[in-house]
């Protein structure tokens, strides 16, 4: 039922996650799960969410216990939110980790050195 919020590919050795619409608590639990079912053994996840058009506190809070999950196995992460728009804006007001943030898919696979 998340395919209309999320799809998967892979691009090089990471898997490439891409989220759509908005991401809010009525759906970002199941996207979670989703996620982490399909990113569980990625040597490398990239998050696109330049095509997100709202991002509450609930998606902000299951981007940041991926962030922790990936962090914690040791998989490196990006999350590609363009250089404007309500993903990027939500996250830096939330002071989310710039070291994650790319502006572009191209940008985000070369600092992960896919």
């Amino acid at each position: 039922m998340t395919e209309q919020w999320v799809t998967f590919a892979s691009l090089g050795d990471a898997e490439l996650v891409r989220l759509v619409g908005e991401i809010d608590l009525a759906n970002a639990p199941d996207i979670g799960r989703e996620i982490i079912h399909h990113a569980s053994d990625a040597t490398a996840v990239l998050i696109d969410l330049t095509a997100v058009s709202f991002l509450d506190s609930a998606g902000v809070r299951l981007l940041d216990a991926l962030v922790g999950d990936l962090d914690q196995a040791g998989t490196p992460v990006k999350l590609v939110v363009g250089e404007t728009g309500p993903a990027r804006m939500t996250l830096q007001l939330c002071a989310f980790r710039e070291d994650l943030l790319a502006t572009d898919l191209d940008r985000a696979a070369e600092e992960l050195s896919i």
